[in-house]
């Protein structure tokens, strides 16, 4: 179809298109002017996203912003916050509103839910595209009603954000508290078995005891093996003693023995002296050779006293190191069961210093949540409250007016060409052409009167 085709058959059906296209328009302006109108009210909310979290001091990343704000009207729009808007309003005590749910709900579900769901009906929420403000729109018949639900949405819509915030840490308070006290009676049990033990065992100081015993066994050690080199000196002299008086150092050093070697030698040159002068049958001689041989005597008497005195101090010695030895044995018995006790008391001290960081732990964020349980604060503020409107938002005359001419006359058109396409006409040289597939030859150009003047009218002729 050409464009003149297009031209002509509006030319020819232009009757049904100025009839639809009153009847649209004409409609749609009465419709505008009968319908009730309708105001829109809109108050504006605030989301405060970029101060931080007043309890953990947390700030929220810039990539998850997008998705917060659309939970956040996901919210609004919730059956939550419209059933609170719906208790807040009252409409759940007024006669009026019973009424109307028996009648139009027919006593069915709840009347909160069906005012609730009423109320989302005429509820457009709506976030700024490039800042955090989110817009809370209701439209009704009566402006000051509109602008009440309008506010009432963003006040139960700020009480409920912060009921989601403050009721899961009501609940987590709650049992970290359970699980506090618990653990309090596990640390108050681990230090009572502690404190039992260390009673028991008489322990004040594990550490400060052991290393005093550990002291005193070093100490003891060091005696032992001082007596044992003691004892090993001793038993040599005792050997020699028994063996060689005459060459043991203790017998040779003796002073008593010496002062009888010394009166034996003298007694012994006097005699030799006397035996020279006087003989041997000499009485004087007698005397002083029975002298020589007392001194001989009380000598091998002294040396065998002075060897007994050696073997006396290598049995003491012997005595000494074996009282060492079993005092040494005791002092490590004892040192080990301090170690025992050391090691047991560590055990249990560690059982108490687990129960003290898992009770810190648990306190710590009992604390936490329970201040987070109480807070009052949110990072909601109502930017701008909805005020009741001066204009209705609908219906729009102008709007109403300009779209129906526009469905309007493309309705008129569609119909025109839609009865053309089922009445095909020829309208010009050119569906004459295009109808028989045979040229044009030529056109005859008559006059016929008609009404108020004349026109030209084409004949055409075709090559039959």
């Amino acid at each position: 179809m050409t464009f003149q085709q297009f031209v002509l058959i509006l030319k020819a059906r232009w009757k049904i298109i100025v009839l639809i296209f009153s009847v649209v328009v004409a409609t749609a302006v009465t419709l505008s002017l009968v319908l009730p109108k309708q105001y829109t009210a809109t108050a504006s909310v605030l989301v405060d996203v970029k101060s931080g979290d007043p309890i953990y001091g947390a700030m929220m990343q810039a990539q998850l912003m997008p998705g917060y704000m659309a939970t956040q009207v996901d919210i609004i729009s919730s059956d939550r916050v419209a059933q609170r808007v719906v208790r807040m309003l009252g409409l759940d005590k007024s006669q009026e509103a019973i009424a109307q749910w028996q009648d139009e709900g027919e006593g069915l579900g709840t009347m909160v839910g069906f005012f609730a769901a009423a109320l989302q009906k005429k509820l457009d929420v709506k976030p700024s595209r490039d800042s955090s403000v989110i817009s809370i729109s209701f439209t009704g018949g009566d402006p000051k009603f509109a602008a009440g639900v309008a506010n009432t949405f963003a006040r139960a819509y700020m009480d409920t954000n912060l009921e989601l915030k403050v009721e899961p840490a009501k609940e987590f308070a709650a049992w970290f508290a359970a699980r506090a006290k618990q653990l309090r009676d596990n640390l108050e049990a681990a230090q009572a078995r502690l404190s039992a033990y260390q009673r028991e065992k008489g322990i004040v100081a594990t550490d400060d005891r052991l290393d005093v015993e550990n002291a005193r066994y070093a100490e003891l050690s060091s005696q032992l093996t001082a007596i044992q080199a003691q004892r090993a000196d001793s038993a040599s002299r005792q050997r020699q003693a028994t063996g060689q008086m005459s060459s043991s150092p203790d017998v040779l050093n003796s002073p008593v023995i010496q002062s009888l070697r010394a009166d034996v030698a003298r007694q012994e040159a006097k005699l030799k002296e006397l035996a020279g002068q006087l003989g041997q049958n000499h009485p004087q001689y007698q005397r002083t050779q029975a002298e020589l041989e007392a001194l001989k005597s009380k000598l091998d008497s002294e040396m065998r006293q002075v060897a007994s005195s050696v073997g006396t101090s290598n049995t003491v010695n012997q005595q000494r190191e074996a009282t060492l030895r079993a005092a040494l044995e005791a002092q490590k018995a004892k040192v080990l069961e301090l170690r025992a006790q050391r090691d047991e008391a560590a055990v249990l001290l560690k059982d108490v210093e687990t129960a003290q960081r898992a009770y810190d732990l648990v306190g710590q964020r009992l604390s936490q949540t329970s201040l987070e349980s109480q807070t009052q604060q949110t990072n909601l503020v109502v930017l701008t409250p909805a005020e009741p409107p001066i204009k209705h938002s609908s219906p729009r005359l102008l709007l109403n007016t300009i779209l129906a001419c526009l469905v309007g006359g493309m309705l008129g058109i569609g119909c025109a060409l839609a009865l053309e396409l089922g009445n095909r006409r020829v309208r010009s040289a050119e569906d004459l052409s295009l109808a028989l597939g045979l040229p044009v030859l030529a056109t005859i150009e008559t006059a016929t009167p008609k009404r108020a003047g004349l026109f030209r009218r084409k004949a055409v002729l075709s090559a039959a």
